[in-house]
């Protein structure tokens, strides 16, 4: 009896035909399942895309499901679970905290460390206070954690900090939800907008044609050196009224006016 050949390890991903049909399918049980969130149930694309990034990071595809979110329209992950995969690589020991300051004080705040496996160098994050909190203007939107967890803020934002700094791969570039829920405004209508640095700055709207028209460039002191504002452009005169013409004094020159032709007296009997 003929023996078949084994078949070939197929890895799932977008790379090539045998590992993107696996993943499609692979997906599509997950997209049929009631324990994915709502963002990934009926959506085969999306299982997909959540399955890619799983097979990235060594991560199993349900727990990465179920902890990315979407914050109006932005993808995030969770900062428990970004915390669990860092501590999980392998790479470093598991994130510490460092604390400073009064509680309450500008200078009270976290960072987070971690040890270098291999080298045994300390790693250390960047410092989170409530002056850098207040200066971005964190706390004062709208249900912000900041006012009634302020701690564990602080543990996720330093955490958060840390991987961008040490393991940006692990994050895949995106942020977390609560970085995302601190610049973004809901508003009471259902409408958010974001208040990034980067989107603050306003545009001039651009100038009509009569207000570029109009601009006169101001006039140069040769002598001072100095500039001296140019003279209000003079408005423009109103157009002469046409002129009436005047009645004619010579008779000749007047128009004839036609007289309607006189009409007989009669009966057609007195014509013949």
């Amino acid at each position: 009896m003929r023996q078949q050949p084994a078949a070939a390890n197929v890895t799932i991903g977008f790379n090539d035909l045998h590992g993107f049909e696996l993943l499609q399918r692979a997906a599509k049980a997950f997209a049929g399942s009631d324990l994915v969130p709502k963002q990934f149930s009926g959506s085969i694309a999306n299982c997909m895309i959540a399955m890619d990034m799983a097979t990235r990071i060594g991560a199993n595809p349900l727990m990465v499901m179920q902890n990315l979110y979407i914050v109006h329209g932005t993808p995030g992950w969770s900062s428990k679970f970004l915390i669990a995969t860092i501590n999980a690589c392998g790479r470093f020991s598991s994130l510490r905290y460092e604390w400073k300051g009064e509680p309450g004080s500008d200078d009270f705040g976290c960072r987070a460390w971690a040890v270098e496996r291999g080298s045994d160098e300390r790693l250390d994050g960047i410092w989170v206070t409530w002056k850098m909190v207040n200066a971005e203007g964190w706390a004062s939107k709208n249900g912000s954690k900041w006012k009634t967890m302020p701690d564990q803020m602080f543990i996720y934002r330093a955490a958060a900090f840390w991987q961008r700094a040490y393991a940006p791969e692990l994050g895949m570039g995106l942020q977390t939800t609560e970085e995302l829920h601190d610049v973004i405004d809901v508003h009471p209508d259902g409408s958010s907008s974001v208040t990034t640095t980067s989107l603050r700055k306003e545009r001039t709207p651009p100038k009509r044609v009569e207000e570029v028209q109009t601009e006169v460039p101001p006039i140069v002191d040769q002598d001072a050196g100095e500039f001296s504002p140019a003279p209000a452009p003079a408005p423009a005169p109103a157009p002469a009224p046409e002129p009436k013409p005047e009645p004619s004094q010579n008779p000749a020159e007047e128009p004839i006016q036609a007289q309607p032709a006189p009409v007989p007296s009669g009966s057609f009997s007195d014509l013949e």
